[in-house]
């Protein structure tokens, strides 16, 4: 399956809990579909003590979130994300559907 969001992409959460947030993309699970965006949808983590943290405790971190859930922000504002052929170079790029501006 071919998605339309990618790694670094600003984008603002549509539904759920976190909705209203932005944040880039950190990573995206293809398999289950859900990304993890920066800053949004923080969870508590329960740790056991480790080398890296000796006492443990409770640690912050970002949960994954539905790829449905979000959408690109282009210019500030949220748009769908469509696909074009380039005339000049033949490849495929991602234009936003609000503006036509080509996404980098």
């Amino acid at each position: 399956m071919k998605l339309k969001l990618k790694k670094d992409d600003l984008v603002k959460v549509i539904s759920g809990n976190a909705r209203g947030q932005e944040g880039k993309i950190v990573s995206i699970d293809l398999k289950k579909l859900r990304a993890i965006v920066e800053g949004v949808n923080m969870i508590s983590k329960h740790t056991k003590p480790n080398a890296k943290s000796p006492n443990g405790g409770i640690v912050k971190q970002e949960g994954s979130i539905h790829i449905s859930n979000l959408m690109l922000v282009v210019g500030g504002k949220v748009t769908r994300v469509g696909r074009q052929v380039n005339e000049k170079t033949g490849k495929i790029e991602r234009i936003a559907k609000k503006t036509k501006e080509v996404i980098k």
